[in-house]
């Protein structure tokens, strides 16, 4: 590489910025330099009442730092990756020339999605399923999948009491209608935020979608939609961390992007079930459910076979970069 970043940093930083983050608030910076490319937590876009100690900001983080190593070689360059504790916690990716070469996870960058309807409740065959335990598998991290449909509805029942927990919590409430785009023409403005047709919303004016919301989005029925989902679904994901520290949440968020990176190659949809990771006296409750043993659940998925949603939208590469 130069001495000064070129034009192939801010092609990374494009493919970085379509990883998932929560809420999609895009709670990440990237800054530029000589044979680098640091990635930082975006703290003003923090969700301090459903991420109350920014264990989604670093996954998020850890997210778009997949993308980016994974789109490296297909810039001829090759990256690593190093969480700086000292620095706020970002994440330095160092770049040096490679051979230039495409994989199919960097292929599925572009059609990964979040897809948030009812699957075709097929099962995936075995070798599927080998497929994303490897990928999901990381430093520190590991990825149970649950198929069976016993401990699927234990799972279930802590879902549907975490979403009665979340959306009978004003406060909660409140923060989720913020970052909700009632219509294309809001989502495209903001390029951010939980886009309503992603989740099979209808379009409504912001100032109507705002005053209707608590009817639309009530605890009763999104835990009937999560029972059709959660069905309809081939499996769960459950990613623990072995030590509960941001260090090991970048890595729950990379092993994740894998996971969704090979279910994209594979034709397999995913979408977040979260919500008893966020309600603390759930989070025990959820290991011992299942017996996954010590650790923090970091990330609850679904996955399964279904069609495709509308996408949500990003910012512009420009907008997330900031100057050394």
């Amino acid at each position: 590489m130069t001495d000064s970043p070129d034009a192939r940093q801010l092609e990374l930083v494009s493919h970085a910025i379509l990883a998932p983050s929560s809420h999609n608030t895009q709670c990440w910076l990237f800054r530029l330099g000589p044979n680098r490319i640091e990635i930082l937590p975006d703290r003003r876009r923090r969700c301090p009442v459903v991420d109350p100690d920014d264990h989604h900001l670093f996954v998020s983080l850890g997210c778009a730092a997949e993308n980016l190593l994974q789109a490296a070689p297909a810039s001829g360059l090759r990256g690593e990756a190093r969480f700086r504790a000292d620095a706020g916690g970002s994440l330095a990716v160092a770049l040096d020339a490679g051979p230039v070469e495409r994989s199919a996870l960097f292929e599925a960058i572009a059609t990964r999605q979040s897809t948030r309807c009812n699957y075709d409740g097929r099962a995936l065959s075995s070798a599927e399923l080998r497929a994303l335990e490897a990928a999901g598998s990381g430093t520190g991290v590991r990825v149970v999948l649950l198929t069976d449909r016993a401990p699927m509805e234990r799972v279930l029942e802590l879902v549907v009491e975490g979403n009665r927990v979340q959306l009978n919590d004003p406060a909660f409430v409140r923060e989720l209608k913020d970052w909700v785009r009632f219509n294309p023409r809001q989502a495209k403005e903001t390029g951010d935020g939980l886009f309503a047709a992603c989740a099979g919303k209808p379009s409504l004016p912001p100032w109507l979608g705002r005053a209707l919301f608590e009817r639309l989005v009530s605890a009763k029925s999104e835990n009937a939609k999560a029972v059709r989902q959660v069905r309809s679904s081939a499996g769960l994901a459950v990613f623990v961390s072995e030590v509960d520290e941001p260090a090991h949440w970048i890595e729950a968020g990379r092993a994740f992007e894998r996971f969704a990176l090979q279910a994209t190659v594979l034709g397999v949809r995913t979408a977040h079930l979260n919500q008893p990771l966020e309600v603390t006296e759930l989070r025990s409750e959820l290991l011992a459910a299942i017996g996954l043993g010590p650790g923090r659940p970091d990330l609850l998925v679904r996955f399964g076979r279904g069609p495709l949603m509308p996408r949500s939208f990003r910012r512009p590469a420009n907008h997330v970069v900031v100057k050394t």
